[in-house]
């Protein structure tokens, strides 16, 4: 294998194993959206009918996926906080999966993978 090659090879390795460490470190992982909504309760003499502001909530809303349907569910505010981080976590890993790609097929493109 030629010098360049090696360097290459050492290269990608290295991307690899700390995308792997990133991958690694994150508990939360969840896919699909979470909105915040503001709701009318539909009494007529309620404020919220009448000004936009005094509508209720928030609200928090998750829409997934789940078993092929998209699935929307209410949730508290607590678990909106932790399924906003898990939702990010999930995008970071796509991005990263999509990274580890890259490198693998760096590696898959050199002369010899360095005996692995």
């Amino acid at each position: 294998m030629s010098a360049r090659s090696e360097q290459i090879v050492r290269q990608a390795r290295a991307r690899i194993a700390r995308l792997r460490d990133s991958v690694g470190a994150i508990d939360y992982l969840c896919s699909g959206t979470l909105a915040k909504r503001m709701k009318l309760c539909g009494k007529p003499g309620c404020r919220c009918a009448q000004d936009p502001a005094a509508r209720h909530g928030p609200y928090y809303e998750w829409g997934h996926m789940h078993n092929g349907k998209l699935v929307h569910r209410t949730v508290s505010p607590q678990q909106a906080a932790i399924l906003r981080l898990a939702i990010a976590n999930y995008r970071k890993v796509r991005k990263l999966l999509r990274t580890w790609e890259v490198e693998t097929e760096r590696l898959i493109g050199s002369e010899d993978l360095g005996g692995k």
